[in-house]
């Protein structure tokens, strides 16, 4: 039996109870990584609040089959078709090949994926696998009169929709208007402004690295296509939930709505999950500002990346969450405090299964209201303060780490494990610090200063507390 669970579906606006298709089982799509580039954090949030998603449904209860593609053709730099294909410009940039970019950029997404504790998809599937599947939507769109050819191009035709624009209310209809007329360049082929490309022959990259024959000539997918196909191919005419960042909504989540449900003849998904920007003091972060900012970087400046999911979970998915380092040190501090805590509990008896059950009753009232994983991280916090033994709050923490992957009791037992000192060792340490003790009684600091750049040395780092002088190994 699943557990009630709401999120904001953006389709609807609202928060929503979610009620899949098939009893306790959930069939969702993600938009996957263009691999012309590394991704930067802002990405990998997005990517972060989905596994939090997939993994507070498993909780509830829910069996979850997620699918993701993987865009290695045909995603233009600029969403109105225009620009060139980010694929071949990162290509250009690094003088390899296509596929060998592809092939780079893929496995670096994979690493930072991975490294902040997300599950891999069920199915990641690259786009050039599925030039069959867009050819015959092509074709059976232009069949049902829902695109044409023009200048070579196949092109949807978006006045042939009731309400081309799903996700949007009046005003912003005008607003987006607005901006596909402000485009960097217009396609003089189509009929309508909003019109978009489903397959490009004739286009101005008579250079284009990946080119497949189709009715229409020798060309390439346009960008939409791809989620529409691969869902499609996996999960059937109906998915529960579609995921992606707020940048996808329009035009690339409103285009796939209107190929896929013109080609299928009904509703295609209920419903819509978003996660906001991650941004930084000068704005959103992107790929474009020069040198990119990826959870790779961040382990190179010494952060754990869990503490970056960890940074991520404090804050709401549907708000922008502002990054800088100042906030990922707090982060890095309180996600340390408390590895300490759970690394000062010790097997202490038998779980009591009533107060357990109770507090995962919170944890998952939490995470099945939309998903909010501050409020989560509050309830592990209450088990660690609670008045229940030990063996209790292990098993909590087990539990909740199943949703928040911060590998919490890995984490404490490195720390309670931590590098064992040898006596010897443990003598000199002892013995340096009463002689610098000796040394600044008799205010003869120079050599209190050597006793303690000795000790560096040794990889020992001494502190003047309160309590007296603490010294720890780095």
């Amino acid at each position: 039996m699943s557990h009630k669970f709401t999120f904001y579906n953006t389709l609807s606006r609202k928060i929503e109870e979610f009620n899949p298709r098939e009893e306790g089982k959930v069939s969702m799509y993600t938009c996957g990584p263009t691999v012309y580039h590394f991704a930067h954090i802002g990405n990998i949030r997005t990517y972060i609040m989905q596994d939090v998603l997939i993994k507070a449904l498993g909780y509830a209860g829910y069996d979850v089959k997620r699918v993701m593609n993987i865009t290695d053709v045909g995603h233009l730099s600029s969403d109105a078709d225009t620009g060139e294909d980010k694929m071949l410009a990162g290509a250009k940039r690094e003088h390899k090949t296509v596929m060998e970019i592809a092939k780079f950029y893929t496995d670096a997404f994979f690493k930072d994926f991975d490294a902040v504790g997300n599950k891999r998809p069920d199915v990641v599937e690259p786009a050039t696998n599925c030039i069959p599947e867009f050819i015959h939507m092509v074709e059976v769109l232009l069949e049902k009169g829902y695109a044409y050819v023009a200048g070579g191009n196949v092109y949807f035709d978006t006045s042939k929709l009731q309400d081309y624009y799903v996700f949007s209310s009046e005003v912003e209809k005008e607003q987006l208007q607005v901006g596909v007329r402000d485009d960097v360049e217009e396609d003089t082929n189509k009929k309508n402004k909003t019109d978009f490309v489903l397959w490009f022959t004739k286009s101005k990259f008579e250079d284009q690295a990946l080119k497949w024959d189709s009715p229409w000539g020798v060309g390439y997918p346009g960008w939409h296509i791809e989620c529409s196909c691969i869902s499609m191919k996996h999960l059937g005419e109906y998915i529960d939930i579609h995921c992606g960042g707020v940048d996808n909504i329009f035009p690339h989540h409103t285009n796939e709505i209107a190929q896929s449900e013109s080609y299928l003849g009904h509703e295609w998904c209920k419903y819509w999950f978003h996660s906001n920007h991650l941004n930084d003091k000068s704005g959103k972060m992107s790929k474009s500002k020069g040198a990119v900012l990826t959870v790779s970087v961040l382990q190179e400046k010494g952060y754990d990346p869990l503490v970056y999911r960890f940074f991520c979970l404090q804050s709401h998915y549907r708000k922008p969450l502002e990054f800088s380092y100042e906030a990922l040190d707090q982060a890095a501090q309180a996600f340390n405090k408390l590895v300490k805590r759970v690394s000062e509990l010790k097997e202490d008896g038998a779980v009591d299964i009533a107060a357990k059950e109770k507090f995962e009753e919170n944890f998952r009232d939490a995470v099945s209201n939309d998903l909010n994983t501050s409020m989560a991280i509050t309830v592990l916090y209450d088990v660690l303060k609670a008045d229940i033994n030990d063996s209790t709050k292990l098993a909590l923490v087990e539990s909740f780490d199943k949703v928040l992957s911060l590998d919490l009791l890995g984490h404490a037992k490195a720390v309670s494990e931590g590098p064992s000192v040898d006596p010897e060792l443990e003598k000199f340490i002892l013995d340096a610090i009463e002689r610098r003790a000796n040394a600044k009684k008799a205010k003869d600091f120079a050599t209190a200063d050597a006793i303690r750049a000795e000790l560096l040395e040794k990889g020992v780092e001494i502190k003047d507390t309160r309590e007296g002088v603490k010294w720890q190994l780095i």
